[in-house]
This record gives C-alpha cells, sequence and structure tokens, in this order.
C-alpha cells in the first residue's frame, strides 16, 4: 500500500489507495481511478546552485522555493552526477549513470556517429506514457515548443505527448517537464547582466546591489565577478518567481493538491570552479519535493543523487521501478540512505578532461585522470565569460591571492581530497596528510569499486573518429551561428587537444 499521508500545508488530507499493476495503469484505465494517480510535475533550471533563501542565501529571498520546500521535504545534500548539461540530463532521464550508458561526454553522438541506449534502457517518459500518462516538455513561459533535453544519445521524440499538459485526455494524469534557462539568464557579460537585473527590476522593483554580494574566497573581488555574481542572484530570484507561477497555475486549475512538484537544478553555477568541475560549487543542487505523501516541512540531509528524482517519480505513480535503473526511490518507507555519491566529468565541447569523484557527508574525494594538464584548460565556451576573462586577467597581474591562484595552476594533483564540514569550500587538499591517509585509501577503494561495478565507459578514452565526429558537427554549428574569431578559437583548441594527447598529456 501506498500510505497519502496528511498534510499540513493541506494539500491533501488522509487518501489511501492501494498500488495499482501496470495494467491497471493502462490508457484504457476509467476516469476515476486515473485521477487518483499523482501528477508528476519537474522543474529545472540550467546552471544554478543552491542560492536560495531556504538553503541559507541571505543577499536575496527567494519566497516560492521556500513555500515548496515548507510543504515537503528540503534536500540538503543533493548531489548531480555529472556538473554538465547533457551528461546530467542523460543520466536523469534515464535513472543511470552517464557513464554507464555511454552518454558522459558532453554533446557527444551529435554528429555522423551516433550514440545508442544499452538494450532495455527506456527513457522516463516512456515508462510514463506506457503507464497512460500524458508527457510533455516545456520552458516557461510556454513557447509552443518542446523544452530543453540535450540527450547524448539517439531517443524517439514521440516519448513526449507535447509541450503542454492541457493537452492531455480529461482525467488523464500528467508528467511534465519545465526546463528553464535559470543561470544562464545572466549572460556572459555585461549585456546579459544588465537584461536580467532590468527584468528582476520590472517584476520585483529592485535589482540585486553589487554591495549584497558575498563571493567565495576562491574568487578575487574583481568589479566584473561582483557584478556578475549579483546578476546571478537575480537570475535566482527570476527563476522563483517562475515557480510561484507554475505552483499558481496548478492551483488554478485544481490540480495542485494531487501533483507531486519536484525542483532541482541540473547543475551548479557556471564559473571558474563550478560547472565543469568536481568541487560542491559544480554538483550540489538544491532538490525540494512537494505533493501527496511528502510530509510537510521535512529536512533530509541524507547525501542522494539526482538521478534518483527518475526512481521516486516512478515510484509515485505506482510504475514499477526497472531493475536495470541505478536510481533509487529516495522516498520509500524502506528506502536505505546511500553512504556516498559519485560523479564524473569528461569531455565538454572541444575541451578533454577525466575526473571522476566520490562523496560522503564528511568528504571528498576527486581523481584526476589528467593531473599534467591546467586546470582552467582551453575552453571556448568558458573563456568567453568576462568572470573567466576578469580572473586571467588579474592572474596576469598579480593580484590573486594563493586561495585565488588555485584554479590557474599549471598541473593538477593526481588525488584530491578535502573534509567537507571543516572546509566547504574545499581548498586545503589533504590527499598528501599522513593523518588522513586511511580515509584516502577508503575513498580511492570505493571510487575504484563503483567505476567497475557500474562499467564506467569512462576507463576507455573516447576514440578519435567518435571526437573528430563531435567536432566536425560542433565546428559547423559555430560556423553557421558565430563569427570567424570564435570560430578560429575554437580549432585552435582543437589543435591543443590533440597535440596533448599525442604527447601523453
Amino acid at each position: 500500500m501506498i500510505e497519502w499521508r496528511e498534510m499540513k500545508s493541506g494539500w491533501l488530507a488522509g487518501l489511501i489507495i492501494g498500488c495499482l499493476t501496470l495494467s491497471e495503469f493502462s490508457p484504457q484505465t476509467i476516469d476515476a481511478a486515473d485521477q487518483q494517480r499523482p501528477n508528476i510535475v519537474w522543474i529545472i533550471p540550467d546552471d544554478m546552485s543552491a542560492n536560495f533563501s531556504c538553503y541559507g542565501e541571505t543577499a536575496i529571498q527567494t519566497p516560492n522555493v521556500d513555500r515548496l520546500a515548507a510543504s515537503g521535504i528540503k534536500f540538503t545534500n543533493a548531489y548531480v552526477t555529472a556538473p554538465v548539461c547533457s551528461t546530467c540530463r542523460s543520466a536523469f532521464i534515464t535513472g543511470m549513470y552517464q557513464t554507464s550508458i555511454g552518454a558522459h561526454h558532453h554533446r557527444s553522438g551529435r554528429g555522423e556517429l551516433k550514440i545508442k541506449l544499452p538494450e532495455g534502457i527506456q527513457l522516463v517518459p516512456k515508462l510514463f506514457q506506457e503507464a497512460g500518462y500524458h508527457t510533455s516538455i516545456t520552458g516557461w513561459p510556454m513557447n509552443g515548443r518542446l523544452g530543453k533535453t540535450d540527450y547524448n544519445f539517439e531517443w524517439d521524440k514521440s516519448v513526449y505527448d507535447g509541450n503542454d499538459w492541457a493537452k492531455r485526455k480529461k482525467g488523464q494524469p500528467f508528467f511534465a517537464q519545465i526546463q528553464t534557462a535559470g543561470g544562464k539568464l545572466r549572460g556572459k557579460d555585461a549585456s546579459g547582466w544588465e537584461k536580467v537585473s532590468r527584468a528582476a527590476e520590472k517584476r520585483f522593483g529592485s535589482r540585486t546591489p553589487n554591495s549584497a554580494v558575498k563571493l567565495p574566497p576562491y574568487y578575487p573581488d574583481h568589479p566584473n565577478i561582483v557584478r556578475d555574481w549579483a546578476a546571478y542572484l537575480d537570475s535566482v530570484r527570476m527563476t522563483d518567481a517562475m515557480v510561484g507561477d507554475v505552483l499558481a497555475r496548478l492551483e488554478a486549475e485544481g490540480v495542485r493538491d494531487n501533483t507531486l512538484v519536484l525542483f532541482m537544478t541540473d547543475h551548479g553555477i557556471s564559473h571558474a570552479r563550478g560547472k565543469q568541475f568536481m568541487y560542491d560549487e559544480g554538483l550540489h543542487v538544491p532538490m525540494v519535493i512537494a505533493g501527496p505523501g511528502v510530509k510537510a516541512g521535512t529536512v533530509r540531509k541524507d547525501v542522494v543523487e539526482h538521478i534518483d528524482i527518475a526512481a521516486l517519480s516512478l515510484a509515485a505513480a505506482g510504475i514499477e521501478i526497472p531493475k536495470y535503473m541505478q536510481a533509487r526511490d529516495i522516498l520509500s518507507a524502506d528506502y536505505s540512505p546511500r553512504e556516498a555519491v559519485f560523479a564524473a566529468r569528461d569531455r565538454c565541447d572541444e575541451t578533454v578532461d577525466h575526473m571522476r569523484s566520490v562523496r560522503t557527508g564528511e568528504f571528498k574525494y576527486i581523481r584526476n585522470f589528467l593531473p599534467n594538464r591546467p586546470y582552467l584548460q582551453p575552453c571556448a565556451y568558458k573563456d568567453a565569460k568576462a568572470i573567466l576573462i576578469a580572473i586571467r586577467e588579474s592572474h596576469k597581474t598579480g593580484t590573486l591571492n594563493e586561495i585565488q591562484q588555485l584554479v590557474m595552476r599549471e598541473v593538477r594533483p593526481k588525488e584530491e581530497l578535502y573534509e567537507i564540514n571543516n572546509d566547504p569550500h574545499e581548498i586545503n587538499n589533504l590527499a598528501d596528510d599522513p593523518a588522513f591517509a586511511g580515509k584516502l585509501k577508503q575513498l580511492r577503494g570505493r571510487l575504484d569499486t563503483w567505476m567497475e561495478e557500474t562499467n564506467d565507459n569512462g576507463r576507455v578514452a573516447e576514440s578519435k573518429k567518435m571526437y573528430d565526429s563531435d567536432m566536425a558537427i560542433y565546428l559547423s554549428t559555430i560556423k553557421r551561428r558565430s563569427t570567424p574569431a570564435h570560430l578560429k578559437i575554437i580549432e585552435d583548441n582543437i589543435a591543443v587537444m590533440r597535440k596533448w594527447a599525442a604527447e601523453g598529456k
């Protein structure tokens, strides 16, 4: 039985239903039975860390996400398994580690050579469809197009019935994904900063002042970095307002009481040490879940992985979780908390890298498989950002302090170990400290076991044919959409990647 407990928020009280079989979830099910089955809504912004007031952010207020958290569960230790969009999304839409399904390189399989999912693995929306749900994916506000997918494998668009749950049949339950720009709203430079701050000022009557910004200690107090962070906080405010709009629509349609709403970002803030990196700034995300069966005001501190949203959503709808799925139903009454969570970073666009990490509640272990490469490898996407330009300029002028120099190192340690509770910014690497030799060995072994047991495809380097295939379509796209100068930068970066690979670097 699934118990639908009375909720303090008043969403739903005292409803108890049985676990229906998959056959009972067929499209032929009568309306009354369908209406008992909860709707599932995922709200997933891009490029955003847990900078919400319910997570301790003090520079801004985020009343809508705060209210959602108060009416349900707030996970304080939720982590993505990949700190970049397409690999993260390929993982949560299958409930599988991206490394297990060969989708671990960012924007891979886009050229002549394609990537196919291992036999038998289905996308989550397909499983919902087969159970009689209407499936949709959209941006917000809705514009008539499907929302962001960005999967690194071949897939059938028919797994989505459309871009709006309003198009479902009468009484049909729905699974809806709302994919939003999130941190991308701030753009890469002053024009983007002004655009999002102006939008915030129009909606809220004010913009986030530079004086409210408190940067992490590893970033210099450069005017552009401060201004960018203020604009980022405005993007958080705009995202919070969007969450409020979605909840208001559900309320207006009379379906909010029977809708499980999940809010989570696809990875952390796009910054020098965030997106694409294995530090918490890139991996730690907010995760809030509220709706029928969820006890209000709950705070979960155990570590969970972002892929778990696949399993818990299927379970909430009474759909059997496939045995192959690595995601876990973290809302199950008999759920046994994870002891650790894992993450992987591989090639991002033209930039080849190979990192793995394991994190417990107290420690983070990172392995750099390419330690002879600089922290900030050439990467056209990140290098075009004004904040990266500012950091590089500050490095050249000698104005970075010792902590701020960390990302400017020309080589990396093979292993990094951080005691998170005492070092939340992951600054003091304990890998060479004899006092932590036992912990280092333990986490090293745990990572090795995970890579073996989950069939980490990254243990074998990406083939030259696949890299060349993806770079050909990447360059073709840039040639159509950008400037010759930008194209030249990417071509030069590709040449560097090939040179370093030939050198064994």
